[in-house]
């Protein structure tokens, strides 16, 4: 007896490892795989799953190693530029296993929406020998969860299951065992010693040959799963995984006997034996893929292989975007590009159900900027001022480096006050390099609460044992921001909920050796540029924790007003802050706040005439 239920693509994941009996998951929140672990935090208690927000996606794994070993069933979940970060033990973890199941949810971001790459994990699965899962929706994104379980388990390898950012967050009816998971009884007998478990380069060469095997096992029994499926009739075939199968799915419509769908669920090991199946007959063949060109390459190698007489069409040869996320319009065209070339008549434009391209208006753009009221506008706003008046005192610049979180956004009109940002962590590490070859020149590293624990702090010890002259500006909103605030290492509550002892991060500073360390609270600007200023003309390394609250997760406080009647009309207020909150109207030349100003008062503190009071107040 089975449910159907409405579910996002993360939200099927995690009752889908529920269901296949998983007992530990860890993870760090990263868009788009945040939700598949905060809805197993909602069953976690009843099913008695620990779970837990790990301070990054290293130790998440390892963290999740470490029940995989005793024989537990673990999942971690992750971003791709995550997988990074976890690379470093999953690259050896390949060669020892694991006696559990261990799956990594590892979430892609074709476009990119929320990251600073567009980088593929099919290719990352490749590389390190690990067998790659790619659901299309999310009923796959369910069913797969359960085998990326089985898979693990039967040849002890970690299994990733690979989603992008349309499956992770789409929504779709999902045949579900049962409305609510329902405890699975899962054994775990416990770490047991053994050689196998600590890695040498000798224990490496043994295994490695295993290794090997499970790739042509594993090969073998993707080429037999129904998720690698055939649909159509035409001799021109299409290769497509992910949502892109969905695409071309829509994009063909009504043209079945022109086309042959292979869709790839499992897409590596790739299935060479359904692959093969798949090509007799075919005489052209078309590769549909986002981001690397992953399947065009195997369908290459393996033409050549079978000497098969099939031309490939897709990226390499240009007629598919080599880069960023497609759509159903994006197939139809690269389709017909690839038929314009054989010399084919039909044309597919009116096939497709979706709405041809030019027939909607253009959507209208935002351009991002940070919350109103946000605390991070007002420490850029305090640095920014600092570094004037350090420029008039001592004719001496500032670079300021930035870090990934919400403050990001701090290079946006009018702060412009990010001038580097590459990866977690590196704000400081970079100031620290820019100070070696810009030693006239004031170093400034911002960075957030969460990413401090995540990744900062082994900057900060590099800029103390090496005297790197930079001061640290750490944005302590008290919550993970920018992926939907998730607790961390410094607020004092674990991710279930339970009270823990809360890292101090000003503490954690002191005991790196920086001698000058400052806490200020944001709600006044004047304290602020006044400690930003002292950490700047402090020589060497320095740091000051900026407290505020995210204005995302409090209530807002008494709103502020314009005064009209004497309100200068200067524009001072909308020309430095950027606040959404403010504007200035079509055809007006005084400014107005919004009601989704939340009463943090910076407009106030600089305005040059007085004119903005909390409401109601009367100058």
């Amino acid at each position: 007896m089975t449910e159907k239920k409405l579910l996002m693509g993360n939200e099927a994941i995690a009752l889908g490892a529920i269901e296949a009996g998983v007992q530990v998951v860890t993870g760090y929140p990263g868009t788009p795989s945040t939700e598949a672990l905060e809805t197993i935090l909602r069953y976690a208690d009843r099913c008695g799953i620990y779970t837990e927000w790990s301070s990054n996606e290293k130790v998440a794994l390892e963290t999740a190693v470490g029940a995989a070993y005793s024989g537990a069933n673990v999942l971690v979940t992750m971003k791709q530029v995550g997988l990074n970060v976890a690379s470093d033990p999953l690259m050896s973890l390949t060669y020892i296993g694991v006696k559990g199941a261990l799956v990594l949810l590892v979430a892609d971001d074709p476009g990119p929406h929320s990251s600073q790459t567009e980088q593929d994990t099919r290719v990352f699965g490749h590389f390190a020998n690990i067998p790659v899962l790619d659901p299309a929706n999310p009923q796959e994104a369910y069913e797969l969860t359960k085998l990326a379980f089985e898979l693990s388990h039967e040849f002890e390898i970690p299994v990733i299951l690979r989603t992008t950012t349309r499956v992770s967050h789409s929504c779709g009816d999902v045949e579900v065992a049962a409305a609510e998971p329902v405890p699975v009884e899962a054994s775990c007998k416990g770490f047991t010693k053994d050689r196998r478990w600590t890695i040498f380069p000798r224990l490496t060469a043994e295994r490695h040959p295993w290794l090997e095997n499970v790739q042509v096992q594993l090969s073998e029994r993707f080429s037999g799963l129904p998720y690698n499926s055939v649909s159509g009739s035409g001799k021109i075939g299409i290769i497509a995984s992910g949502v892109s199968a969905l695409y071309v799915k829509e994009a063909v419509k009504g043209f079945e006997e022109v086309f042959t769908l292979f869709r790839v669920g499992t897409v590596y090991p790739f299935p060479e034996k359904a692959a093969l199946s798949f090509l007799k007959g075919i005489e052209k063949l078309i590769v549909v893929e986002e981001l690397d060109p992953y399947l065009e390459e195997q369908a290459l190698q393996l033409v050549g292989k079978a000497h098969l007489p099939v031309d490939i069409y897709g990226k390499k040869n240009g007629f598919f975007p080599v880069s960023g996320e497609y759509n159903v319009d994006i197939v139809i065209d690269s389709v017909n590009k690839v038929l314009a070339d054989l010399g084919e008549t039909a044309s597919l434009s009116h096939a497709s159900p979706a709405i041809l391209r030019g027939e909607l208006p253009p959507l209208p753009v935002r351009a991002p900027t940070l919350c109103a009221g946000c605390m991070h506008r007002t420490v850029f706003y305090a640095f920014k001022q600092a570094a004037k008046q350090l420029k008039k005192d001592s004719q001496v610049e500032t670079i300021f480096s930035g870090d990934i979180g919400c403050y990001t956004l701090g290079n946006a009109y009018p702060l412009n006050m990010v001038d580097t940002c590459l990866c977690m962590g590196a704000g400081m590490s970079i100031a620290g390099g820019l100070s070696r070859t810009n030693p006239e020149v004031k170093q400034v590293a911002f960075i957030g609460d969460s990413t401090f624990f995540h990744s900062g702090i082994p900057a900060v010890v590099n800029a103390v044992y090496n005297g790197a002259d930079v001061t640290l500006a750490v944005l302590d909103n008290r919550t993970t921001a920018m992926t939907g605030h998730q607790p961390h290492p410094g607020i004092g509550v674990t991710a279930l909920g339970s009270p823990s002892k809360a890292i101090d991060i000003a503490g954690v500073v002191r005991s790196c050796g920086v001698e000058f360390v400052r806490t200020v609270e944001t709600g006044s600007l004047e304290n602020c540029v006044e400690a930003a200023k002292e950490a700047m003309e402090f020589k060497g390394p320095s740091a000051v924790v900026f407290k505020g609250k995210c204005v995302g997760i409090t209530k807002p406080f008494t709103r502020f007003a314009i005064d009209p009647d004497s309100c200068t009309g200067c524009g001072f207020c909308v020309k430095q802050l950027g606040c959404p909150a403010i504007f200035l109207p079509a055809g007006e030349d005084k400014p107005l706040i919004q009601d989704s100003c939340s009463g943090c008062g910076l407009c106030a503190q600089i305005c040059p005439s007085g004119d903005i009071r909390e409401e109601g107040v009367k100058k």
